[in-house]
């Protein structure tokens, strides 16, 4: 790929990079790389750091454990990693002292040379990484060389400074990345949905959405927006884009014109077609999609969506939904058990996560519980009410959805597990089988974060889906250790 033609202006700049983590490391190098000095501080000071340190260190860049306040004299510009919070203290410093304070993903932007791949955005409360995946395997299945990147995978820097070129990019982009992110210019973008989350770092809603939005600003081809959400609609008509853009929706029902939508099981695209008053172009089946939960479909139309938005042909769109298998832990069967179905969702971290998994089943024991994160949980309890058919809490702010089931569920049999530590899933899952009957399924959606209990999401999934096969037993000619 062709250099940024303002890539020789790094030479010298006095470069602030905040945090050590992974975007942090590839931000330091990179602009290292390109001349500039580079100064890393880190507010902690633990052995990882230090390794992390140590090498950066035997790079020629400077780095500071132990100090995340005090900006290095001489800071031109600081970097800073997604999850530092607007109002610390450093960018407090750098205001002072007028200095810009941009991400990664801003980097990447102004990085990128004469030619490069053009970006497919994808933001939203939940269910970004399911669309980039399924949007980055059906422009695989179209031939294009491209890559899942962003709030997922390799880090964009390192991606748009490959010297292997790409086609086209598909970009997760979380409200974090997008606060500072202020030149980002996608070829097409969507925003999946919009519910209350990360509002202790955002300050409020409407700050949280502001900053989703502006994944739309100067949109070239096509803002996608959730026809069933109307505030991502909303963020489409405030949006500045480029002469031309235009607003696509997505719909599980039929669609309208310049929608994509479902009709009979199929999944079917009036928007890029020669006549939208009279043409539809079948894309895919749902039964295309694995697994073929409600909000699965969603994610998968607006991945569609982008690509056809691209160029891409309603075959590959098929194709690539075909190919593609979700991550671990996103509303995936582990097993069945006396007639019962496990599913883990641990990624379900927040109500309007956990909300969409309940919706996909009809008779459920539902496991929940741990980090709120300020949340509340009366709406999701009584949208899904009808559905319980028990619940297990487990967590520390598990009263809280105890709570809000007394109010709006009082006759379902709640099973309160004081306990938080990890061994409480295997309980957790005994007394949801206790619970359940041939034909439930027991869903492990927590609509919390897991950090009261486990080091992630991850870890959480994985001690639910052991604890289901301990339940299971050995497979049958596995042997015993007798």
């Amino acid at each position: 790929m062709t250099p940024a033609p303002n890539s020789t202006a790094w030479t010298g700049r006095h470069i602030t990079v905040a945090g050590l983590g992974v975007s942090g490391v590839s931000a330091a190098r990179a602009l290292a790389g390109l001349g500039a000095l580079v100064t890393v501080v880190d507010g902690g000071d633990s052995e990882a750091l230090r390794e992390r340190a140590a090498s950066l260190r035997a790079e020629g860049i400077t780095v500071r454990l132990g100090d995340a306040t005090t900006l290095p004299e001489g800071t031109a510009l600081v970097v800073t990693s997604p999850g530092w919070k607007p109002d610390s203290p450093l960018f407090t410093a750098a205001a002072g002292a007028g200095v810009d304070v941009v991400g990664d993903v801003e980097i990447a932007w102004r990085l990128r040379g004469e030619g490069a791949a053009p970006w497919l955005a994808v933001t939203g409360t939940n269910g970004k990484t399911t669309t980039v995946q399924m949007l980055a395997s059906i422009l695989e299945a179209a031939g294009l060389r491209t890559a899942a990147v962003g709030n997922i995978g390799t880090p964009i820097i390192d991606v748009v400074l490959s010297d292997e070129p790409y086609d086209v990019l598909a970009v997760e982009l979380s409200s974090y990345q997008l606060h500072w992110a202020p030149s980002v210019r996608a070829h097409s973008a969507v925003v999946l949905n919009l519910a209350p989350d990360h509002l202790d770092w955002h300050g409020s809603m409407q700050a949280y959405a502001a900053d989703k939005g502006r994944i739309y600003e100067g949109n070239q081809v096509a803002c996608v927006y959730n026809v069933s959400d109307a505030r991502t609609e909303h963020l489409v008509r405030e949006a500045d884009v480029e002469e031309g853009c235009r607003a696509i929706g997505f719909t599980l029902g039929p669609p309208g014109l310049s929608m994509l939508g479902v009709v009979d099981g199929i999944l079917v695209d009036r928007a890029f077609v020669a006549d939208r008053q009279k043409n539809a172009q079948e894309l895919a089946e749902v039964s295309d999609i694995k697994p073929a939960a409600p909000h699965n479909i969603a994610n998968a139309l607006a991945a569609a969506a982008l690509a056809r938005a691209f160029g891409v042909q309603p075959a590959a769109v098929r194709d690539g939904l075909r190919a593609f298998r979700p991550d671990a832990h996103r509303i995936a069967h582990v097993a069945d058990v006396d007639g019962v179905a496990y599913v883990d969702d641990s990624k379900a971290t927040n109500t309007h996560a956990a909300q969409a998994s309940l919706a996909a089943y009809d008779s459920i024991v539902w496991i929940a519980g741990g980090l709120a994160k300020g949340a509340t949980f009366d709406d999701l309890v009584a949208k899904s009410a009808k559905r319980l058919r028990g619940v297990v809490l487990i967590g520390a702010d598990r009263a809280l959805i105890a709570q809000a089931l007394a109010r709006h569920a009082p006759d379902v049999p709640v099973v309160d597990l004081d306990r938080t530590d990890t061994g409480a899933m295997a309980a957790a899952v005994q007394e949801a089988a206790r619970l359940a009957g041939p034909g439930d399924t027991v869903l492990m959606a927590p609509a919390c974060a897991s950090m009261d209990m486990f080091v992630n999401y991850n870890k959480r999934g994985e001690a639910f889906a052991e604890a289901v096969r301990a339940l299971a037993g050995p497979e049958p000619g596995s042997g015993t250790d007798e």
